[in-house]
């Protein structure tokens, strides 16, 4: 139980100064599990989901044998760029969570950065 609260605390802290240095841009958010990697781009003005992308998807478990590689997170970085830049958005603020900025979340990050988002 205090481990929870204190990841909650930890992704609170995170998110709190993303949006002070968000000036309006909308956040890429990730999700992490033990055996899948969730990626959003999310409008924090209006509450909408503008992209989003996960190892959960038909044609990603058919390409791919597990969801919990670096490869894996790296093909959904790339996916919700590819979505990001069709629903018109180019300029997000990063948010990680309550995860360090290594592994699996670094290779989602520099795969959308691939992709043509910038942050």
């Amino acid at each position: 139980m205090a481990q929870k609260k204190a990841t909650q605390r930890r992704s609170q802290r995170i998110r709190r100064q993303i949006k002070a240095v968000a000036n309006g841009r909308p956040r890429l958010s990730v999700h992490r599990t033990s055996k899948n990697i969730y990626a959003q781009v999310i409008d924090d003005s209006r509450g909408h989901t503008l992209a989003a992308a996960s190892t959960l998807e038909k044609e990603f478990k058919a390409s791919k044998k597990t969801g919990a590689d670096a490869a894996a997170a790296a093909a959904v970085g790339k996916l919700v760029a590819e979505r990001a830049l069709k629903a018109g958005v180019k300029e997000v603020v990063f948010d990680r969570g309550a995860y360090i900025y290594h592994g699996r979340i670094k290779a989602l990050a520099e795969a959308a950065r691939e992709g043509g988002l910038s942050f």
